[in-house]
């Protein structure tokens, strides 16, 4: 048995971390539209090709970039990233929560499950503090510029990454290891040692798989939004999260409060089966 607990906080990102899509914070202006247009024409390529809205989305930014003269680059992405707004207190986050698990002897490790865009998720400040980064991604030619999706995340192929972090598998596309019998002593991070962060809908299957197998789902929420906090009433009244809370991550918030909280009882429970084994 582990000399001490592993606990991983898996984070989607937009509407969680961030108060809006991470297109919106500059490169929807960069092709001269709004946000409310070009999410309306990814909806409607969706919608008239019966195609995936993850794929609509990605297609469409790259034939806009492509019909503005942007060229989409890695470093490109990462600079629109680096402009992606975040909710209080996230930047301060990451170490608090790092600093109060290592206080109770539990090691924090942070993931992000998303359907945004991988490449601008490594553009933002707060990049750094996850161990690793699921979501989607272009493929890229010869002179560095995307030509291709490369990885397309909804809200069920999120699932795949709770049970690659389940087993400590950080690679995309790995679809062998994980699905191969492992007991469950053997499995790096257990359900009971997982704590989810979504806001909404498509987080749901990702909130119940991490609720039903043991582990804690949080439905966090925009409190200057009336329907995003009724969502989150929802979602807890259907009993597919364990807790609610407002979009806040300073040290003063319900949602430190409330993980603090987890990471004490996963402590303790990790501790008493310790206990348990005693001969």
């Amino acid at each position: 048995m582990r000399k001490y607990p592993v606990v991983a906080l898996i984070y989607d990102f937009d509407g969680t971390l961030s108060p809006g899509n991470m297109q919106e914070f500059g490169f929807i202006q960069a092709i001269g539209k709004d946000a409310k247009e070009f999410w309306q024409e990814s909806d409607n390529i969706a919608l008239g090709q019966d195609a995936s809205n993850i794929l609509s989305y990605m297609k469409l930014m790259f034939d806009e970039a492509r019909n503005s003269g942007i060229k989409l680059r890695r470093e490109d992405f990462r600079k629109f990233g680096a402009a992606v707004e975040l909710f209080p207190g996230v930047v301060e986050w990451f170490g608090l929560i790092n600093a109060y698990g290592k206080s109770k002897g539990v090691r924090i490790e942070h993931y992000i499950n998303s359907s945004g865009l991988a490449e601008m998720i490594e553009g933002t400040s707060i990049a750094k503090e996850f161990k690793r980064i699921f979501a989607c991604s272009f493929l890229y030619n010869k002179e560095g510029e995307a030509e291709w999706p490369g990885v397309a995340v909804d809200y069920t192929a999120k699932t795949q990454f709770l049970f690659k972090i389940n087993k400590g598998i950080l690679s995309v596309r790995d679809n062998k290891k994980v699905n191969e019998s492992q007991m469950e002593e053997n499995k790096r991070i257990p359900f009971p040692h997982m704590i989810y962060f979504g806001d909404g809908e498509t987080d749901v299957p990702c909130m119940k798989i991490v609720k039903m197998f043991g582990g804690n789902s949080i439905a966090v929420y925009n409190p200057n939004i009336p329907r995003k906090k009724n969502m989150a009433r929802r979602l807890l009244r259907q009993q597919r999260v364990n807790f609610i809370t407002p979009a806040n991550y300073t040290k003063e918030s319900r949602t430190y409060e409330v993980v603090c909280s987890i990471i004490d009882k996963i402590k303790i429970d990790f501790d008493l089966a310790k206990l348990s084994k005693f001969k």
